[in-house]
């Protein structure tokens, strides 16, 4: 007997899409009925991971885009609000289901959800059927290529693709006529029920609106405006881009991608067209394909990491005994540290959800092994509120990284935060932008406004010490300092820190050559870079 047509929940999570959705597209292959329903459990939400109100903006606005694209294809999106668990067993029964589709994740608390509708299936007798739509490959077949575990090092990484060739296409587009083949949702009349909820509906302020709008629409159109400029794509190679740009001058997608608004095959394959019609493309792994690789890494070790996201029980982390020190941790927070460049960081960081990745280097560099001496955990929960890309595995894995707690082993690179804002944007104009009081220092003094004459501090209405503060640490001594205690836990935890060491240079770093060939050089060449002390 064929098998009948299901009625179907397609659970959204991340995947808020309708273009390479190969969940919702199985869905609606097989069945009678779709509910597209995503579920706002705020306290599942909050627990799992600590948005602040920037995040919570965007993921509202990527849930009314959602609604919009759907209702244009005859669906419609069902919100309900309330504990996951309760919500699906009340609604399979009321609408009769058989099958609840969702996209496999990775994270811990997403596996543990998964685990618990397969439960719920069991007992009350519906299917669960989930695909991975989230990365560019199966990140279970990584680790079965690599006898059960994640490759440690990008090296390692590299090679088991080679085995495993390119990522899968990306499925067609869904259309109105995908919708058609299933009867119509019947709740759509109820959908004024099952809406989004507005900011205040979920007590969230409205005043602090990032200027980064959410939502699968302005995702493709910016992928759009990006792609338009081949000759911009094709010569993209990351460490050129400048961390001072008032507007982000890398691609300013990554919100779409963590949320998955945006598809990263989709992007992938996009620029694999575009290299394949130009003749100077910069190599991975620090052109934009090669990012999208870095991403990938991320994510299949954290999948099969223990504790991923802390020092402690991290298998792969280095355990260091950081200070503990609520005053300073908050000043580095509340962009207070006296430096105006590391402070205007965060201050863009609290505006917009966003700052670039030679910025993140630096504050995190600051809190951790440059100055402070602080667990990368504490700057990882900061950045985990804040930041609209925040991923659980990307973030963890920079932090680990930029503390040199794990993958990265050059760590007597340590970023001054006077001189690298210094040689990228002498004038200061990121600095008057983000922290006004200082608009009126000559630029002489704006990186180190300590040292202005009080003539020169009250002619620009700004006495240090009072209306901005002084700085809160001696960064000569403190960066060397700090140096020789990372130099011990290196060498007392050696076999800790061999774990994730590469031969490869480190793609935020190298300068790639053209002429360096991939089969011809196992190691690229130490570029220096004069940025750093």
């Amino acid at each position: 007997m064929p098998n009948m047509p299901h009625r179907t929940i397609h659970l959204f999570r991340k995947g808020l899409r309708l273009h390479d959705n190969p969940t919702l597209l199985a869905a609606l292959e097989s069945s009678e009925v779709v509910y597209p329903v995503y579920i706002l459990d705020r306290k599942f939400l909050m627990s799992a991971m600590n948005m602040g109100t920037l995040r919570w903006h965007f993921l509202l606005q990527s849930l009314e885009d959602l609604q919009r694209n759907l209702t244009k294809l005859g669906s419609c999106l069902l919100v309900i609000q309330g504990e996951y668990e309760l919500v699906l067993r009340d609604h399979v029964k009321k609408w009769n289901i058989t099958q609840v589709t969702l996209d496999a994740e990775i994270e811990p608390f997403y596996k543990e959800m998964e685990r618990t509708i397969q439960v719920l299936g069991g007992e009350m007798g519906f299917d669960v059927l989930s695909l991975m739509g989230h990365t560019l490959y199966d990140i279970r077949r990584i680790l079965d290529m690599n006898g059960g575990t994640p490759p440690l090092t990008y090296k390692r990484f590299l090679h088991i693709l080679s085995v495993l060739g390119d990522p899968d296409m990306p499925v067609q587009n869904l259309t109105i006529e995908d919708f058609q083949r299933c009867k119509p949702v019947p709740e759509l009349r109820l959908a004024e029920c099952y809406r989004v909820p507005l900011p205040e509906d979920l007590e969230i302020s409205r005043d602090s609106q990032s200027p980064w709008r959410g939502g699968e629409t302005e995702g493709l159109q910016r992928l759009e405006q990006h792609l338009k400029n081949q000759g911009w794509i094709a010569n993209f190679t990351k460490p050129k881009t400048i961390p001072n740009s008032l507007l982000p001058s890398t691609t300013g997608l990554s919100p779409y991608f963590s949320l998955g608004c945006l598809s990263v095959r989709s992007f992938f394959y996009r620029l694999s067209n575009i290299y394949a019609q130009s003749k100077n493309h910069s190599l991975p792994p620090v052109s934009l394909q090669g990012q999208l690789l870095w991403r990938e890494f991320f994510y299949t070790v954290a999948s099969a990491t223990p504790n991923f996201t802390k020092m402690a029980g991290n298998p792969i982390c280095l355990q260091i005994n950081w200070y503990q020190d609520a005053e300073r941790l908050h000043k580095w927070r509340m962009a207070q540290t006296g430096f105006p460049w590391i402070d205007a960081i965060m201050t863009q960081l609290h505006q917009e959800g966003w700052i670039h990745h030679l910025a993140r280097h630096a504050v995190a560099c600051f809190l951790t092994r440059g100055d402070l001496w602080i667990s990368w955990e504490e700057g990882m929960k900061v950045f985990e509120e804040m930041l609209l890309d925040a991923d659980y595995s990307i973030n963890a894995g920079n932090w680990m990284w930029l503390s040199a707690s794990a993958f990265f082993h050059q760590y007597t690179r340590i970023f001054c935060p006077v001189r690298f804002g210094k040689r990228t944007d002498p004038e200061g104009q990121y600095i008057r932008k983000y922290l006004p009081v200082l608009t009126n220092f000559p630029s002489k003094y704006i990186y180190e406004p300590w040292t202005a004459p009080e003539e020169a501090q009250k002619q620009a209405g700004c006495i240090i010490g009072q209306d901005y503060p002084l700085p809160m640490i001696n960064h000569k001594e403190a960066s060397d300092h700090n140096l020789q205690l990372m130099k011990q836990v290196r060498e007392e935890q050696y076999g800790t820190a061999q774990l994730t060491r590469d031969d490869m240079d480190d793609p935020m770093e190298m300068g790639l050559k053209r002429e360096r060939s991939e089969e011809n050089s196992k190691k690229g060449k130490r570029a220096r870079n004069r940025e750093q002390t």
